[in-house]
């Protein structure tokens, strides 16, 4: 079995009065997604971003469920769960 564990950082800016989402960062490690995700909300200017992990088995098709490390400002619903179904 091989896992494999991606760390992300997600920034969303308000457009037309709904959150959008950038590009995705991918990161060496939780720390560095949650600096990232800070770093884009706190001093890029962005309406908020989210830190998240996911584990994924690609021999087996398995993708887990995004597990949520750290908000920061506004983002969509879907984010607030800390595993959420996507």
């Amino acid at each position: 079995m091989t896992e494999i564990t991606d760390f992300v950082a997600l920034a969303f800016d308000l457009i037309d009065g709904g959150l959008v989402a950038g590009e995705a960062v991918d990161c060496a490690n939780p720390a560095v997604a949650i600096q990232t995700a800070q770093g884009q909300w706190k001093i890029l200017g962005h309406a908020g971003a989210v830190a998240f992990s996911r584990t994924s088995d690609f021999e087996k098709g398995k993708f887990d469920h995004r597990h949520v490390l750290r908000r920061f400002g506004q983002v969509p619903d879907e984010y607030r769960r800390e595993n959420d179904d996507q």
